[in-house]
């Protein structure tokens, strides 16, 4: 007797272990795993940017290996991941689809209209969202009841290992060539400065690396200058490990709590998309809405200025160009530069909600969108607009001193403290710009902005 196969449908969760998904489609028999490049069902905005088309090629080169060396392979198809997985599902008699649930906007779409065709799993999150809401059983907008709520629900379950063999199917499906993608810059290749190692292998040996140092999270967290971040959040991102992995591997660790507490707030941005699915567009607060944000010419050179790291802010021209180089920026540099966009800039923080999601490898819409609106003070648990963040003074709070040195050549040579402000101590490079705005008069401007919406 043949079994008919099954699909299993990979997106935002490229791994084997620990992969509820697979695990049920195993259950039923031969397996064909599926990524569908969908660049058609989001709205543009939304397709993934350049950063992350770079990480997708390598971490789907790299599933692909994984599934090899289990017997099994990886179909590659390009268009609607709905109308793609219909014709899938009728060209090799599957009698349905697999997938772990995702929570952006136009993957919900996708899954109802692939309606009773698809069999969905919670595994991308510490616990299932839709379990973790208020007293109306509506997800929660604010931070503080999130995490109480969630805690009922943890520890998440045990990690599941991956399977040694996969059963494959009697005939295999044609496959797009992923180099036929052409996911990866070439005139320019601009990520030429990108080195990270890309795949589920790598996230792992990266969480075992930080578990070691993790007692050192919470001290160490915040100093740009040095590697006290897990960097695990492309891999995340990805789905390459998964927050129950992330949370289980902390275990036994006096400063697990804290970091645990920055992975649940990947929790709460994507349950805070299923309350406001619109949350990249629209301000969590309506007043916001009456903002007298800079538009024109002006604003416009401004914001190219910020974003080749030419303010004359060291620190944040240091963020700025690191990102541009690696894909990536040092979490506490990404408040300070998206505040000086918004607050010192006055530039919508829509705006840099967009170069993040094309420069960051791991852009995600949840985190983004929440972020942007937090440090913006429009969101519906944000930083008061009026906390306006000084970045000549963060800097040397936090230390930055080596980190400018490193993404800023001009400034290699400017000895501690002066390089937070080198135009202070009247020792800034004749290469290096001077300030496009002074920190009081864009404090003062943002300020009277916001006085005028009240």
């Amino acid at each position: 007797m043949v079994t008919s196969p099954t699909l299993l449908w990979f997106r935002q969760d490229l791994r084997l272990s620990d992969q509820p998904a697979l695990a049920a489609a195993l259950a039923q028999g031969p397996v064909i795993p599926v990524y569908v490049l969908d660049d058609d069902t989001p709205p543009a905005r939304y397709r993934i940017g350049g950063a992350q088309r770079w990480w997708l090629h390598h971490s789907l080169a790299s599933l692909a290996r994984d599934l090899e060396a289990v017997g099994s392979r990886l179909i590659l198809r390009r268009g609607r991941a709905a109308e793609v997985l219909g014709r899938l599902l009728e060209e090799t008699g599957a009698s349905h689809v697999h997938a772990l649930r995702h929570y952006e906007p136009w993957w919900v779409e996708v899954e109802r209209a692939l309606g009773d065709r698809l069999r969905v799993h919670d595994g991308n999150t510490l616990a299932p969202l839709r379990e973790v809401v208020n007293g109306a059983g509506e997800p929660f907008k604010i931070y503080t009841p999130f995490w109480r709520a969630l805690q009922a629900k943890l520890p998440p379950p045990p990690v599941v290992p991956a399977s040694e063999r996969i059963a494959a199917p009697d005939s295999w499906p044609a496959s797009d060539q992923l180099a036929d993608w052409a996911l990866l810059p070439t005139r320019p290749n601009w990520a030429t400065g990108f080195d990270w190692i890309v795949g589920e292998t790598e996230a792992a040996l990266k969480v075992r690396a930080f578990a070691d140092r993790v007692d050192l999270y919470e001290e160490q967290r915040n100093l740009p200058a040095e590697e006290g971040t897990s960097r695990l959040s492309p891999h995340l991102h990805f789905g390459e490990i998964s927050a129950s992995q992330v949370w289980h591997a902390v275990e036994g660790h006096a400063a697990a709590d804290k970091f645990r507490k920055e992975v649940a707030w990947r929790d709460f941005t994507q349950a805070l998309g299923t309350a406001l699915p619109d949350y990249a567009e629209r301000h969590g607060k309506e007043r916001f809405d009456r903002l007298a944000w800079r538009i024109g010419a002006e604003a416009d050179a401004d914001f190219r200025a910020w974003s080749k790291g030419h303010t004359g802010y060291p620190i944040v021209d240091a963020g700025m160009r690191q990102l541009w180089t690696t894909g990536w920026m040092h979490n506490r540099v990404r408040m300070i530069t998206s505040s000086f966009l918004v607050k010192h800039l006055l530039i919508d923080w829509r705006r840099g909600w967009d170069w993040f999601w094309d420069t960051l490898v791991d852009a995600d819409y949840g985190n983004n969108s929440v972020n942007w609106q937090w440090i913006a003070g429009t969101g519906t648990d944000p930083n008061a607009f009026s906390r306006i963040m000084a970045p000549l003074t963060q800097s040397e709070k936090f230390g930055a001193g080596d980190y400018i040195r490193r993404w800023v050549p001009e400034l290699a040579d400017v000895p501690d403290p002066a390089i937070h402000d080198p135009d202070a101590h009247g020792v800034r490079p004749a290469s290096y710009p001077a300030k496009i705005i002074g920190h009081r008069e864009g404090r003062e401007r943002a300020l009277a902005a916001v006085r005028a919406l009240y």
